[in-house]
């Protein structure tokens, strides 16, 4: 396929504005980009006019609860929470209970037709069902390759729901991890999931790190995002969380650090020396009123930051945007934070991270690159530059501006409808799902 007559910004390395650019895509990589001078059309080639929109790279997510969809309207019975382990208590413990194997799939599909219709194409899902473990990853898989996007999954291990809950948890990671590396899906990727500290056992982080062993397999863990995992730590262990996970292996460049809210500067600095990845969650960090974490501090230091979204929309932009304005309220800084982080941040860091699932490189439009495009119909009222791009991202577009996304050469959404999905469909059979959970949560 040939896409022509677009404003591309190839970000990269090098990020670049092309002015009536186009892009050669073969399959589901990037095979040319230049000036649409310099590529004609070849016989028989498919051709897509961009008009000129902007185009950018998809969008990624690097951490994100396909299992929370049907939270959106719940009522929840009782006084509201008052604090985060309430609301685990509360919403997420009690819904993540009350799934079964067929609204595990239209929870999965309702946050797929929201990552098409925003532009995002590849993401790092973080699942739970303690009720339906078995096989569980499978499902959301299935539903991911029907969507035509890309992701990595991964199983939440915990001890809240007994040591049989546990060893399941196990089991279905490291089933799903070799799943992965049998039939090597580009469109698939694996870690092994664990809930966060507060509620694994040492006895529990330590069959997951013994069964992870020789499978090349990073940890998914959330990481002090309330100050409740830092009591519970140092008061049943002596020890503070990362120290702690850092004791059992569980630690390093492929390891997933969710949040990190609640750090002191020996735990960033272990994070630092393990070369474990932090994701930064700020709209979901603000709703749980749990605080920032220091993003600053931790780039600082050397530490790599991602962009996710914790299951709220798959509109990264949104994300973004938060990122950039909370944490300037949080120091009463302005300089803190700023657009060109903010960027690297969702569109860099987030490419390295996903560089450990995928085969090909994502979050840049080069050759060889994965064939996966945004096209943003923004019309900037000031010049817009590859040195101004963040700041026109966070002042001016929105994912409400995206009217095509393609992932993997093949186009999922295109002037807003989308190609792959019967999202009117999805939607009203979700609809049923979401009232039998709610029903069974009483």
């Amino acid at each position: 396929m040939l896409i022509t007559n677009a404003t591309i910004f190839t970000l990269g390395e090098a990020n670049r504005r092309i002015d009536d650019g186009a892009i050669r895509t073969d399959g589901a990589l990037i095979r040319e980009v230049g000036a649409a001078a310099e590529l004609a059309p070849r016989p028989g080639e498919e051709t897509l006019d961009a008009g000129g929109r902007l185009v950018l790279p998809g969008f990624l997510c690097g951490h994100t609860h396909f299992y929370g969809a049907f939270a959106r309207g719940m009522a929840i019975p009782g006084a509201p929470a008052t604090n985060f382990v309430e609301i685990l208590e509360r919403l997420w413990w009690k819904l993540d209970r009350a799934l079964l194997w067929d609204d595990i799939r239209y929870s999965a599909l309702v946050c797929l037709v929201d990552a098409v219709r925003h532009g995002c194409t590849t993401l790092i899902d973080h699942h739970a069902s303690p009720n339906a473990i078995d096989g569980s990853l499978d499902i959301i898989a299935d539903a991911v390759l029907e969507a035509g996007l890309r992701a990595s999954l991964c199983y939440e291990v915990t001890d809240r729901n007994g040591p049989a809950g546990a060893a399941a948890g196990i089991a279905e990671n490291i089933r799903f991890i070799k799943r992965c590396r049998r039939d090597r899906h580009p469109q698939l990727g694996a870690s092994f999931g664990l809930h966060a500290a507060l509620t694994l056992s040492d006895e529990t982080l330590e069959a997951s790190a013994a069964a992870a062993q020789g499978l090349a397999a990073g940890f998914h863990i959330h990481v002090a995002e309330g100050s409740a995992d830092q009591e519970e730590s140092l008061r049943q262990h002596g020890v503070r969380v990362v120290e702690r996970l850092n004791r059992f292996g569980i630690l390093g460049p492929r390891t997933i650090a969710v949040h990190c809210v609640h750090l002191d500067a020996y735990e960033k600095d272990i994070l630092r020396e393990t070369g474990t990845f932090v994701t930064h969650q700020p709209r979901s960090n603000m709703n749980n009123a749990v605080g920032l974490p220091d993003v600053p501090g931790l780039l600082g230091r050397g530490v790599p930051v991602a962009l996710g979204n914790d299951g709220f929309s798959n509109n990264m932009l949104a994300e973004m945007k938060t990122a950039y304005l909370a944490h300037k309220h949080n120091t009463g800084d302005p300089r803190t934070l700023p657009g060109d982080v903010v960027l690297q941040m969702a569109y860099p860091a987030n490419a390295r991270l996903a560089s450990q699932f995928f085969p090909h490189p994502v979050g840049v439009i080069e050759p060889g690159a994965s064939a996966d495009l945004v096209f943003l119909d923004y019309a900037p009222p000031t010049p817009l530059t590859p040195g101004n791009l963040p700041w026109h991202l966070i002042f001016g577009a929105d994912g409400a501006h995206v009217t095509h996304t393609i992932a993997s050469g093949k186009i999922l959404m295109q002037d807003r409808r989308l190609t792959m999905l019967d999202e009117a469909a999805i939607m009203t059979e979700a609809r049923q799902h979401a009232a039998a959970v709610w029903k069974r949560i009483g």
